[in-house]
Protein backbone atom coordinates (compact mmCIF):
# COMPACT_ATOMS: atom_id res chain seq x y z
CA UNK A 1 0.00 0.00 0.00
CA UNK A 2 1.73 3.48 -1.30
CA UNK A 3 -0.49 5.99 0.61
CA UNK A 4 -2.53 5.60 3.69
CA UNK A 5 -5.08 8.81 4.77
CA UNK A 6 -6.78 9.07 7.95
CA UNK A 7 -9.57 10.90 8.47
CA UNK A 8 -10.73 11.35 12.13
CA UNK A 9 -12.52 13.56 14.20
CA UNK A 10 -11.46 16.48 16.27
CA UNK A 11 -9.03 14.93 19.21
CA UNK A 12 -9.79 11.33 18.35
CA UNK A 13 -5.73 10.24 18.20
CA UNK A 14 -5.62 10.84 13.64
CA UNK A 15 -2.05 12.29 14.51
CA UNK A 16 -0.55 10.15 17.26
CA UNK A 17 -1.88 6.86 15.21
CA UNK A 18 -0.05 8.43 11.85
CA UNK A 19 2.73 8.49 13.68
CA UNK A 20 2.63 5.06 15.03
CA UNK A 21 2.58 4.10 11.30
CA UNK A 22 5.06 6.19 10.13
CA UNK A 23 7.44 4.59 12.45
CA UNK A 24 6.41 0.45 12.39
CA UNK A 25 6.05 0.92 8.15
CA UNK A 26 8.91 3.20 7.23
CA UNK A 27 6.91 5.72 5.36
CA UNK A 28 6.55 9.44 5.66
CA UNK A 29 4.36 11.30 8.31
CA UNK A 30 2.67 13.89 6.33
CA UNK A 31 0.48 16.47 8.00
CA UNK A 32 -2.08 19.19 7.31
CA UNK A 33 0.87 22.35 8.36
CA UNK A 34 2.85 20.80 5.78
CA UNK A 35 0.91 21.03 2.84
CA UNK A 36 -0.56 24.04 3.83
CA UNK A 37 3.13 25.22 4.05
CA UNK A 38 4.15 24.20 0.43
CA UNK A 39 0.35 25.25 -0.72
CA UNK A 40 1.37 28.81 0.59
CA UNK A 41 4.01 29.34 -1.42
CA UNK A 42 1.46 30.69 -4.23
CA UNK A 43 1.56 34.07 -2.07
CA UNK A 44 -1.72 33.11 -0.32
CA UNK A 45 -2.16 33.27 3.79
CA UNK A 46 -1.47 29.95 5.50
CA UNK A 47 -3.71 30.81 8.25
CA UNK A 48 -7.04 31.18 5.43
CA UNK A 49 -5.63 27.74 3.60
CA UNK A 50 -5.95 26.61 7.80
CA UNK A 51 -9.30 27.88 8.23
CA UNK A 52 -10.21 26.79 4.33
CA UNK A 53 -9.91 23.38 5.63
CA UNK A 54 -11.38 23.47 8.55
CA UNK A 55 -14.65 25.61 8.00
CA UNK A 56 -17.67 25.48 5.34
CA UNK A 57 -17.48 28.21 3.44
CA UNK A 58 -20.32 31.34 4.36
CA UNK A 59 -22.58 32.92 1.62
CA UNK A 60 -20.24 35.44 0.86
CA UNK A 61 -17.14 33.29 0.82
CA UNK A 62 -18.95 30.98 -1.60
CA UNK A 63 -19.44 34.62 -4.09
CA UNK A 64 -15.95 35.56 -3.53
CA UNK A 65 -14.74 32.15 -4.62
CA UNK A 66 -12.12 32.30 -2.26
CA UNK A 67 -12.23 28.43 -0.54
CA UNK A 68 -12.28 26.93 -4.41
CA UNK A 69 -9.06 28.67 -4.93
CA UNK A 70 -7.41 27.35 -1.60
CA UNK A 71 -8.64 23.91 -2.01
CA UNK A 72 -7.70 23.47 -5.64
CA UNK A 73 -3.53 24.81 -4.32
CA UNK A 74 -4.04 22.12 -1.59
CA UNK A 75 -4.67 19.35 -3.51
CA UNK A 76 -2.13 20.29 -5.98
CA UNK A 77 0.23 20.33 -2.65
CA UNK A 78 -1.40 16.94 -1.08
CA UNK A 79 -0.82 15.24 -4.52
CA UNK A 80 2.63 15.96 -5.15
CA UNK A 81 3.94 15.56 -1.41
CA UNK A 82 2.85 11.93 -1.91
CA UNK A 83 3.47 11.34 -5.72
CA UNK A 84 5.89 8.60 -4.80
CA UNK A 85 4.28 7.03 -2.23
CA UNK A 86 4.82 5.08 1.28
CA UNK A 87 3.11 8.52 2.84
CA UNK A 88 0.68 8.61 5.97
CA UNK A 89 -1.17 11.85 5.75
CA UNK A 90 -3.10 12.43 8.97
CA UNK A 91 -5.20 15.68 7.72
CA UNK A 92 -8.73 16.61 7.04
CA UNK A 93 -10.75 15.17 3.61
CA UNK A 94 -7.33 13.49 2.57
CA UNK A 95 -9.03 10.53 1.08
CA UNK A 96 -10.92 12.96 -0.77
CA UNK A 97 -8.63 15.13 -2.41
CA UNK A 98 -6.59 12.20 -3.41
CA UNK A 99 -10.16 10.53 -4.82
CA UNK A 100 -8.38 9.79 -8.11
CA UNK A 101 -5.53 8.22 -7.06
CA UNK A 102 -4.17 4.84 -6.88
CA UNK A 103 -3.29 2.77 -3.85
CA UNK A 104 -4.79 4.43 -1.39
CA UNK A 105 -5.99 3.16 2.04
CA UNK A 106 -8.86 5.49 3.31
CA UNK A 107 -8.80 5.19 7.37
CA UNK A 108 -11.11 6.49 9.41
CA UNK A 109 -10.78 6.62 13.23
CA UNK A 110 -13.29 7.11 15.46
CA UNK A 111 -12.68 7.57 19.17
CA UNK A 112 -15.47 7.88 22.52
CA UNK A 113 -16.53 11.36 23.41
CA UNK A 114 -14.64 10.48 26.82
CA UNK A 115 -11.51 9.80 25.03
CA UNK A 116 -11.85 12.97 22.97
CA UNK A 117 -13.31 14.93 26.18
CA UNK A 118 -9.82 13.75 27.86
CA UNK A 119 -7.83 15.05 25.23
CA UNK A 120 -9.27 18.55 25.03
CA UNK A 121 -9.05 18.90 28.37
CA UNK A 122 -5.01 17.94 28.70
CA UNK A 123 -4.23 19.77 25.16
CA UNK A 124 -6.09 22.48 24.94
CA UNK A 125 -6.53 22.98 29.36
CA UNK A 126 -10.20 23.35 28.23
CA UNK A 127 -12.95 22.79 30.51
CA UNK A 128 -15.79 19.76 30.74
CA UNK A 129 -18.82 21.86 29.00
CA UNK A 130 -15.93 24.16 26.78
CA UNK A 131 -14.96 21.21 25.39
CA UNK A 132 -17.78 19.76 24.55
CA UNK A 133 -18.90 22.12 22.63
CA UNK A 134 -16.00 22.94 20.90
CA UNK A 135 -15.66 19.25 19.35
CA UNK A 136 -19.53 19.20 18.51
CA UNK A 137 -18.48 22.84 16.56
CA UNK A 138 -15.69 21.09 14.96
CA UNK A 139 -17.38 17.96 14.38
CA UNK A 140 -19.91 19.86 12.81
CA UNK A 141 -18.18 22.36 10.42
CA UNK A 142 -16.43 19.12 9.24
CA UNK A 143 -19.45 17.64 8.14
CA UNK A 144 -20.64 20.88 6.04
CA UNK A 145 -17.43 21.52 4.84
CA UNK A 146 -17.73 17.59 2.74
CA UNK A 147 -20.77 18.30 2.18
CA UNK A 148 -20.52 21.32 -0.29
CA UNK A 149 -17.43 20.34 -1.72
CA UNK A 150 -18.01 17.41 -2.37
CA UNK A 151 -22.18 16.46 -1.70
CA UNK A 152 -20.99 13.56 0.48
CA UNK A 153 -21.68 12.84 4.40
CA UNK A 154 -18.01 12.74 5.91
CA UNK A 155 -19.40 10.30 8.42
CA UNK A 156 -20.49 7.85 5.62
CA UNK A 157 -18.19 4.27 5.99
CA UNK A 158 -18.47 3.73 2.57
CA UNK A 159 -16.35 6.29 1.93
CA UNK A 160 -13.35 4.72 3.88
CA UNK A 161 -11.75 1.01 2.91
CA UNK A 162 -11.41 0.54 7.45
CA UNK A 163 -13.08 2.18 9.92
CA UNK A 164 -11.46 1.57 13.78
CA UNK A 165 -12.92 2.57 17.12
CA UNK A 166 -10.66 3.43 19.85
CA UNK A 167 -13.53 2.52 22.18
CA UNK A 168 -12.28 -1.40 22.99
CA UNK A 169 -8.54 -0.77 21.39
CA UNK A 170 -5.74 1.90 21.56
CA UNK A 171 -3.80 3.73 19.41
CA UNK A 172 -1.09 0.58 19.26
CA UNK A 173 -3.20 -1.32 18.68
CA UNK A 174 -4.94 0.10 15.97
CA UNK A 175 -1.74 0.95 14.65
CA UNK A 176 -0.77 -3.08 14.87
CA UNK A 177 -3.54 -4.18 12.70
CA UNK A 178 -3.23 -1.35 9.80
CA UNK A 179 0.06 -2.51 9.74
CA UNK A 180 -0.25 -5.99 9.12
CA UNK A 181 -2.90 -5.22 6.70
CA UNK A 182 -0.78 -2.69 4.92
CA UNK A 183 1.89 -6.15 5.06
CA UNK A 184 -0.17 -8.19 3.53
CA UNK A 185 -1.62 -6.57 0.43
CA UNK A 186 2.13 -4.46 0.13
CA UNK A 187 3.61 -3.95 -3.19
CA UNK A 188 5.51 -1.12 -4.85
CA UNK A 189 4.02 0.90 -7.94
CA UNK A 190 4.16 -0.58 -11.12
CA UNK A 191 4.80 2.14 -13.71
CA UNK A 192 1.50 2.55 -14.72
CA UNK A 193 0.57 2.82 -11.20
CA UNK A 194 3.03 5.80 -11.03
CA UNK A 195 2.24 6.97 -14.08
CA UNK A 196 -1.32 7.10 -12.70
CA UNK A 197 -0.12 9.16 -9.78
CA UNK A 198 1.88 11.51 -11.83
CA UNK A 199 -1.54 12.36 -13.77
CA UNK A 200 -3.08 13.06 -10.47
CA UNK A 201 -0.05 15.70 -9.74
CA UNK A 202 -0.30 17.09 -13.44
CA UNK A 203 -4.29 17.52 -13.46
CA UNK A 204 -4.37 18.97 -10.01
CA UNK A 205 -1.29 21.36 -10.92
CA UNK A 206 -3.36 22.52 -13.98
CA UNK A 207 -6.12 23.14 -12.07
CA UNK A 208 -4.39 25.27 -9.19
CA UNK A 209 -3.15 27.32 -12.35
CA UNK A 210 -6.61 28.00 -13.59
CA UNK A 211 -7.57 29.30 -10.21
CA UNK A 212 -5.20 31.74 -9.93
CA UNK A 213 -4.56 32.85 -13.11
CA UNK A 214 -6.55 36.24 -13.25
CA UNK A 215 -8.28 35.55 -16.55
CA UNK A 216 -9.59 31.98 -15.89
CA UNK A 217 -9.84 32.39 -11.35
CA UNK A 218 -13.93 33.01 -12.31
CA UNK A 219 -14.28 29.37 -13.70
CA UNK A 220 -14.69 26.50 -11.01
CA UNK A 221 -13.58 23.21 -12.87
CA UNK A 222 -12.74 19.28 -12.85
CA UNK A 223 -9.41 18.33 -14.79
CA UNK A 224 -7.93 15.23 -15.64
CA UNK A 225 -4.88 14.31 -16.93
CA UNK A 226 -3.88 11.23 -19.10
CA UNK A 227 -0.21 10.44 -20.05
CA UNK A 228 -0.02 14.25 -20.28
CA UNK A 229 -3.79 14.95 -21.89
CA UNK A 230 -5.44 17.53 -20.21
CA UNK A 231 -9.07 17.16 -20.15
CA UNK A 232 -11.05 20.01 -18.43
CA UNK A 233 -14.77 19.43 -17.28
CA UNK A 234 -17.26 22.32 -15.88
CA UNK A 235 -19.15 25.54 -17.38
CA UNK A 236 -17.85 28.61 -19.02
CA UNK A 237 -19.42 31.96 -18.56
CA UNK A 238 -18.59 33.38 -21.98
CA UNK A 239 -16.76 32.24 -25.13
CA UNK A 240 -13.79 33.46 -23.95
CA UNK A 241 -13.33 31.44 -21.44
CA UNK A 242 -11.81 28.62 -23.88
CA UNK A 243 -8.99 30.70 -25.39
CA UNK A 244 -8.18 31.54 -21.99
CA UNK A 245 -8.36 28.37 -20.52
CA UNK A 246 -6.50 26.57 -23.58
CA UNK A 247 -3.52 29.20 -22.75
CA UNK A 248 -3.61 28.68 -19.28
CA UNK A 249 -3.51 24.88 -19.40
CA UNK A 250 -0.93 24.58 -22.23
CA UNK A 251 1.70 26.73 -20.31
CA UNK A 252 2.07 24.44 -17.64
CA UNK A 253 5.06 21.66 -17.80
CA UNK A 254 4.09 18.49 -18.93
CA UNK A 255 0.96 19.18 -20.83
CA UNK A 256 0.77 17.92 -24.01
CA UNK A 257 -2.04 18.83 -25.52
CA UNK A 258 -5.52 20.14 -23.83
CA UNK A 259 -9.36 18.92 -24.38
CA UNK A 260 -11.71 21.76 -23.89
CA UNK A 261 -15.08 19.77 -25.32
CA UNK A 262 -16.14 18.50 -21.90
CA UNK A 263 -16.95 22.32 -21.00
CA UNK A 264 -20.68 23.62 -20.69
CA UNK A 265 -21.87 27.14 -21.81
CA UNK A 266 -25.04 28.82 -20.19
CA UNK A 267 -26.52 28.43 -23.36
CA UNK A 268 -26.24 24.67 -24.31
CA UNK A 269 -29.36 22.66 -22.26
Amino acid sequence: MSVITISRGTLSGGKALAECLSKSLGYRCVDRDTIVQNAAAHGVSQDELREALEKPPTFLERLRHKKYLYVCLIQAALAEEVRNGKAVYHGHAGHLLLKRSPHILRVRIIAPMEFRLSMAQERLKMGRNEAVAYIERMDQDRIKWTQYLYGVNWCDPTLYDVVLNLEYMGIREACAALTTLVRQRCFEFTPEDQAAMDDLVLGSRVRAQLALNDSTSHLEVEVEAERGVITVHGKISSVGDVEEMMHVAQAVPGVSAVNLDELTSPTKA
